[in-house]
C-alpha cells in the first residue's frame, strides 16, 4: 500500500513541475495549494533533495526546483525513494533473504506476476504524464 508520504511526494513533485516557470517554488506555497502541512512537506522535500530529485535553494526567493525535466522522472522511482521497495510481498523485495519454500510455493508465481505488473505500471508512468 502506498502511504501518504508517497502520495504527497508525488503531489509535491507535480506542483513544482507545474510552477517551474516561476523559478524556485517556496514550500509554503506548495503546502497552501496542496493543502498539506508544511512541516510534513519539509520532511518529504528533504528526502527528495537527498535523492537528487529536487534541489533546494535558501534565502530570499528560495524554494525548490526539479533536478530534471518532468518526463525524466518515473512515478516508480519517486515512490521507491519515499516509500522503499514497491515489492508486493516481502519475499520479492530486493533485499529479501532467500525463501526456503520458493521451490514449492504455489502462490509465488501469482505474486511475481502481480509484482511485475506493479513495477511495470509505476515505472511506465512519468511525472510529465501526471501533469
Amino acid at each position: 500500500m502506498i502511504s501518504t508520504k508517497g502520495r504527497y511526494a508525488l503531489r509535491l513533485m507535480i506542483d513544482i513541475a507545474e510552477h517551474s516557470d516561476e523559478g524556485c517554488i517556496p514550500l509554503k506555497d506548495i503546502a497552501e495549494r496542496q493543502e498539506i502541512s508544511k512541516k510534513y512537506l519539509e520532511i518529504i522535500a528533504k528526502e527528495l533533495v537527498k535523492g537528487k530529485m529536487i534541489s533546494g535553494h535558501g534565502g530570499r526567493g528560495g524554494g525548490y526546483v526539479l533536478c530534471r525535466r518532468p518526463e525524466e522522472y518515473t512515478v516508480g522511482e519517486i515512490l521507491e525513494w519515499t516509500e522503499g521497495s514497491l515489492a508486493t510481498v516481502a519475499c520479492l523485495a530486493k533485499d529479501a533473504l532467500p525463501c526456503s519454500r520458493s521451490s514449492v510455493c504455489k502462490t509465488l508465481p501469482l505474486w511475481k506476476e502481480f509484482d511485475k505488473m506493479t513495477v511495470d505500471y509505476f515505472y511506465g508512468k512519468t511525472l510529465a504524464d501526471l501533469l
